[in-house]
């Protein structure tokens, strides 16, 4: 048996000697992971619809606590949104073993060092992303309030589940994106793009270009949304130059 294991390990080719083909193959397999992997995840928040849909009613019945239904029109918009909602939790459920099977494939082209530092990168990237999207659902009912009281008194909302599903979604996920901002930030000190004496000189151009930032892509352009956006990626700014400085010493 051990002579067997080492001979397998020995046949294994090495990252820099493999061809085209095996890279292809070595690129198919973790593809074929991914999609087995998505499928179970998308069957199983399938199966927790009616629990995943509460969860994410639970910001409208916040603002309307005694009648915060959805209304649909169409006899296949129930079936929809179900398909919707197993498809972002499956994403969202797969999403560990995704990154895994990314990080295994381009692990082989790394040298030492880079790895040394990709490691920590990765974790801070998915953990400020699931701050962006828990900021983003704590601050949604502050948006769904504006948005609906802005039209005036005189308009009666009825909420339609797709279009409400669609902008919660896009708004952690705009919120989760752009909260890897100190992680390219960082990414760029260590790269002897950036240095911390820059990004401090451009500090007052910063805070201006952050603002404009926010009231552009928050999706809801509610006050409250822009400020949850902008407040932390100033701060997150401010956190990388002191990364910086801590890094270059």
């Amino acid at each position: 048996m051990a002579i067997s294991l080492k001979r397998r390990s020995e046949a294994r080719p090495e990252p820099d000697s493999m061809t085209l083909v095996e890279h292809l193959t070595e690129l198919r397999r973790r593809v074929v992971v991914c999609a087995v992997t998505f499928a179970v995840t998308a069957t199983v928040s399938f199966l927790l619809y009616n629990w995943i849909l509460v969860l994410l009613k639970h910001p409208y019945c916040q603002v309307e606590p005694h009648h915060c239904g959805f209304y649909i029109t169409g006899p296949l918009d129930g079936l929809a949104l179900r398909i919707k909602i197993a498809a972002y939790g499956g994403l969202f459920l797969a999403s560990p073993v995704l990154l895994w099977e990314l990080w295994r494939f381009i692990t082989p082209g790394l040298n030492p060092k880079e790895k040394k530092y990709a490691i920590p990168f990765i974790v801070a990237s998915i953990l400020l992303f699931a701050l962006g999207c828990v900021v983003a659902f704590l601050t949604f009912p502050h948006a769904l309030n504006f948005l609906g009281t802005i039209g005036g008194p005189s308009l009666t909302q009825i909420l339609d589940p797709t279009k409400y599903l669609s902008l919660i979604v896009l708004l952690m996920t705009v919120f989760g994106v752009t909260f890897e901002f100190p992680v390219l930030l960082v990414s760029l000190e260590v790269a002897g793009v950036l240095t911390p004496k820059q990004l401090s000189s451009w500090r007052r151009w910063a805070i201006v270009l952050i603002v404009v930032v926010a009231g552009v892509v928050t999706p809801s352009s509610d006050p409250f949304s822009m400020m949850a956006m902008a407040i932390p990626l100033y701060l997150f700014y401010e956190l990388s130059i002191i990364v910086g400085k801590l890094i270059r010493r």
